[in-house]
């Protein structure tokens, strides 16, 4: 352990798989100063056992009836019950980490007990108001005590709000030291690949599971049917699918668009990575993805009408597009090109730091826990 904390001080607020798989690091570096709450709002003992098993994480505090609300009862629900946690357990600090539901609900729970508040990937902005987790996610930033930025166009995001620049620090992400630790090595990337039936560089990898991609049947449909092209035209698609993308597909009958290709249940997240990492060509639109592409070094269409990622598409790993015909054209001039692109991908660094944003993060938290820290090792600009 890198700080000097009491154990269990340190309250982790999360409440979905994504928000596991990018603390992961911080409550390694943190150690036994954590105390990991999980709300429920994505919660089975199948898939967030299984990533708490993967992850080495340890059992957390579990919220209760949270899971399966719209959105206003989720928040209301997982912040009456932090507060009564906060209320008998004081902690010396809590982190949340980037926009859900859990996230807000952590950090105006902290608020209200006045305890200080990290947030980790704070500033990021797609400037789209349709979007529940740009509410969330600016919220947050302006009740946080620490604010942790990813890149320095996220730092630019939060000045352009007049937040106090002593709160803002530049730490990098902690995305490019999950993908290094989780990526299988290449004996076990080569027998996932087989077990699919695929080869290096010769195929599409593509997921789906966001509410405007999944919500009408135009939209899925579209998806679906580009993704069934594709796989028409020779290159196969491995299509793990997303529980709400599959209750989608049966509501609006659109079964028929899966027959060629490769539908799986989700995969682990270090089974992800090492399918991601020998894709021609990634088809997403998770946030994450966007930017695990860049760790990997592998193309990615995002499928999404806005994004709050946008330093992918700057250095080249990735491009937004629209389901139906501007995700089709552009997934077939990029896959035209694959041996090119992946060339030129694999000497393009990550924007999203060095590896160490966990290290930085655990020092500063300690340091506004008031308990002190290691120095802090800055990120290059």
């Amino acid at each position: 352990m890198r700080t000097c904390l009491s154990p269990n001080s340190v309250a982790v607020v999360l409440g979905t798989r994504p928000e596991l798989v990018k603390l992961a690091p911080l409550i390694h570096e943190l150690g036994d100063a954590t105390r990991l709450v999980h709300t429920g709002q994505h919660w089975d003992e199948a898939m967030s056992g299984r990533f708490l098993r993967d992850l080495d994480l340890p059992r957390p505090e579990l919220l209760t009836g949270v899971g399966g609300r719209p959105r206003a009862g989720q928040i209301a629900q997982s912040l009456g019950q932090l507060d009564a946690a906060f209320a008998e357990d004081r902690p010396a600090a809590v982190v949340v980490q980037g926009d859900t539901n859990a996230t807000l609900a952590g950090a105006l729970a902290a608020n209200a007990r006045e305890i200080p508040l990290v947030h980790v990937e704070a500033g990021l902005r797609s400037y789209d108001r349709a979007m529940p987790e740009e509410h969330n996610r600016v919220m947050v930033d302006h009740v946080s005590d620490l604010l942790c930025a990813a890149t320095e166009d996220n730092v630019a995001n939060l000045r352009a709000e007049s937040l106090d620049r002593g709160r803002i620090e530049l730490t990098g992400n902690t995305v490019v030291e999950v993908v290094r630790r989780q990526l299988p090595d290449r004996a076990a990337r080569a027998a996932l690949l087989a077990a699919h039936g695929l080869r290096p560089d010769g195929y599409v990898l593509a997921t789906v599971h966001r509410p405007e991609n999944t919500d009408t049947a135009e939209a899925l449909g579209a998806v679906l049917a580009e993704l069934d092209r594709i796989a028409r035209a020779g290159t196969p698609v491995l299509f793990p699918m997303h529980p709400r993308t599959r209750a989608a597909v049966e509501r609006f009958g659109l079964a028929g668009l899966l027959e060629r290709l490769a539908v799986t249940e989700p995969v682990g997240y270090g089974d992800f990575l090492g399918l991601a990492n020998h894709a021609a060509l990634l088809v997403s639109d998770s946030g994450g993805v966007q930017e695990e592409c860049t760790v990997l070094g592998r193309p990615l269409l995002v499928v999404r009408r806005s994004t709050e990622r946008p330093e992918a598409m700057e250095a080249g790993f990735a491009a937004l597009v629209q389901p139906g015909e501007e995700l089709g054209g552009l997934a077939r001039a990029w896959l035209s090109d694959t041996p090119e692109r992946l060339a030129r991908l694999a000497a393009t660094p990550s924007p999203y730091g060095d590896g160490l944003a966990s290290a930085r993060i655990a020092a500063l938290t300690a340091a506004l826990a008031g308990r002190g820290a290691e120095p802090v090792v800055p990120l290059a600009a």
